[in-house]
């Protein structure tokens, strides 16, 4: 088997330009390639063997295309933009916006910059490190929220800055967090205040935030096959093995050029979109994808999965669950469901399938268990929340999952009895804080020791309170000490 080397090549904000990508089809083409991947940052992935580094490279450096080889120094920035009119209306953010932002960053950013409308759940809020949410409420003007680098600390900005501050402000976050690693980068104790004091702010058009951001509640859109939006069409199209033909792709972008076809997007959900189809040119992109079989109506509880980037054995093991929620015929809808297989690595997700090793050898790991973590009010933008099983084998895992699928639309169902207006007056609930109501929340990663449930895995028994934990106690999934636990209120954290 070859050596394979991924080259990976970012389109800002996941707009892809036709001809572009046909010059980079034919380079692939010359390299030997039949395939190429879009990655969860919107990008381009291409895996090329060693043999055909050299004239791949030269190529795509002629072309001036900037590219990297096995790295993401530079992270591609996410954006809304697919979204734009197909899953999002009523809002002030369009498309010469996000396009008249995307022209200011003249600078490839090292951090992850995120650049979302509030009004939709298609795309992540909070997977980068620089997030920009456009506020509801005031035109141009844009929330910011911090995800210190190599953590999981979310710090939401006090200030809103305008739309032509947004890719300065970005830089300027960037220069003083990689200028102050010891304090901002992959350090859990990080202080957004801090940050926010380095600052320049005198240096921009900004204002003081009304007051916290609520984010929307999540719901993932169906976003395969033909759609009609105002009086023209959109396309979305999936790969269940995420490789896309070449042969296909040159097409599309020759149908592009042919009907003069407005909008090619890649999405965070490894998938293109194909916006601003005409009536008329309707049955020639039907004829492409009958010419090359592409098949555009899968089941809903394929396309709710999120994996890793460059993992086979992600993939497989989506293939796993997705059988077993076919043959239960299990409801998915609306639920985004992740699968994590490297330390690192980024998925976004109302419920997450992370696989850990028994043993570890170096790089290499022995012997999985999977653990389930779902995202507090199973909405992903609110990160991991609490572990719902721990320590799975594979075997029960698909089992496991189901059960907490069905968590999940308990939970929405419950939320929307506590809501039902009887004659016009909204039913209140009062609950009495008593014993059981709260749990112990890692303010690390967000896990839960509940009193009432202890740890009989780890010799805790059911009962033992907190505070009775020996000062060793540390959290089952991130290892945080006793005293980053804090106590919160189980209705608060939706349990």
């Amino acid at each position: 088997m070859k050596n394979i080397n991924t080259v990976k090549i970012n389109f800002k904000g996941g707009i892809i330009s036709p001809v572009d990508l046909y010059n980079i089809l034919l380079i692939s083409e010359r390299s030997g390639l039949l395939y190429v991947r879009f990655g969860l940052r919107q990008q381009l992935l291409l895996d090329v063997a060693i043999e055909e580094m050299k004239s791949m490279t030269a190529d795509l450096d002629n072309l001036g295309i900037n590219y990297e080889i096995n790295k993401d120094e530079f992270p591609n920035i996410v954006s809304s933009y697919p979204a734009e009119e197909v899953f999002i209306t009523n809002t002030w953010l369009n498309e010469g916006v996000y396009k008249d932002i995307f022209a200011t960053i003249n600078y490839q950013p090292r951090l992850k910059i995120n650049i979302s409308d509030s009004n939709q759940s298609f795309t992540p809020l909070l997977t980068g490190n620089i997030n920009w949410v456009a506020s509801p409420t005031s035109s141009h003007f844009w929330h910011l929220f911090i995800r210190f680098p190599k953590t999981n600390i979310v710090y939401e900005w006090k200030d809103v800055v305008h739309t032509n501050d947004v890719a300065a402000f970005s830089k300027n976050i960037e220069e003083v967090i990689l200028q102050h690693r010891g304090k901002f980068y992959d350090n859990t104790s990080a202080n957004g205040d801090e940050l926010y004091e380095m600052i320049r702010r005198t240096d921009f058009n900004i204002k003081a935030a009304d007051g916290p951001l609520a984010l929307p509640p999540f719901n993932l859109p169906y976003y395969e096959g033909f759609n009609s939006y105002n009086d023209k069409y959109w396309l979305g199209i999936y790969r269940r093995d995420e490789l896309f033909s070449i042969k296909f792709l040159k097409e599309v972008c020759q149908l592009f050029l042919k009907t003069r076809t407005g909008q090619l997007c890649s999405t965070p959900w490894k998938t293109i979109i194909i916006k601003d189809i005409e009536e008329k040119n309707r049955k020639e992109w039907n004829y492409l994808l009958d010419k090359f079989q592409v098949n555009v109506r899968h089941a809903a509880n394929e396309l709710n999965f999120q994996v890793d980037d460059n993992s086979i054995d992600a993939l497989k093991l989506k293939h796993h669950l997705v059988k077993y929620l076919n043959d239960d015929d299990t409801r998915t809808f609306g639920v985004c469901i992740g699968i994590k297989t490297k330390m690192k690595s980024e998925v976004f997700s109302s419920i997450l399938v992370r696989r850990k090793p028994l043993i570890r050898i170096g790089k290499f790991g022995f012997l999985y268990l999977y653990d389930i973590l779902c995202a507090k009010d199973f909405n992903p933008n609110e990160r991991t929340g609490y572990a719902y099983s721990k320590d799975n084998p594979k075997f029960l895992l698909a089992e496991q999952l189901r059960r907490a699928i069905l968590s999940y639309y308990k939970y929405h169902a419950d939320k929307k009895e506590e809501e039902v207006v009887i004659q016009g007056i909204k039913k209140i609930t009062i609950s009495l804080e008593k014993e059981g109501d709260i749990v112990y929340q890692c303010k690390n990663c967000l896990t839960v020791y509940d009193e009432q449930l202890g740890e009989p895995e780890n010799g805790i028994d059911p009962g033992t309170l907190f505070k009775e934990l020996p000062n060793t106690y540390s959290c089952t999934v991130c290892d945080a000490t006793k005293d980053n636990f804090v106590a919160v209120k189980k209705e608060a954290i939706g349990l």
